[in-house]
């Protein structure tokens, strides 16, 4: 798995790391540019709003002000999106609510915690996986700056990377 800090964090995945051999559909170049944009919008509303409320409200607020903010700058999205999970071919309701997915494409997991934990990048890749999508952020707001409280998750094999 490339969990990436958005300290050394490369916003352009590099097509040679792409091996089509995959079972998924790996995503073209065209799509990874796509996917980078977005993520950049949705990255610079984040700041913006944090730069506006600072940290110590709840997630609920953070969401709420963030998809405003992604509505002033045309961003498409969707909150609180149903996540069925499938087990022996049948589709379960279990609960499974993702924050927001973005352009229809990127899964963006709110937090307010001291630190992002293991447990949290799993929770997203786990939203990754069952939605076959192969990227998201989690973007934890409970930070004095907010570059350190996000982080880029890649399916590696979603993303047809390959890690050696």
């Amino acid at each position: 798995m490339a969990y990436q800090n958005l300290n050394n964090l490369h916003m352009n995945l590099k097509i040679d790391d792409i091996n089509n051999n995959q079972k998924h559909a790996v995503p073209s170049e065209e799509e990874i540019a796509g996917a980078n944009k977005i993520t950049a919008e949705i990255i610079g509303a984040a700041i913006e709003v944090h730069k506006a409320l600072g940290p110590g409200l709840l997630e609920s607020a953070y969401e709420e002000c963030l998809c405003h903010e992604l509505g002033l700058r045309g961003v498409s999205f969707e909150r609180q999106v149903l996540l069925p999970l499938e087990y022996k071919g049948i589709k379960l309701d279990c609960g499974y609510r993702i924050d927001l997915v973005v352009e229809n494409q990127i899964i963006v997991e709110l937090k307010t915690v001291n630190r992002i934990d293991p447990i949290h990048e799993a929770q997203l890749l786990t939203y990754m996986r069952l939605r076959n999508e192969w990227l998201g952020l989690i973007i934890n707001f409970s930070v004095p700056v907010l570059k350190n409280g996000i982080k880029r998750i890649i399916d590696d094999k979603r993303a047809g990377i390959t890690t050696a």
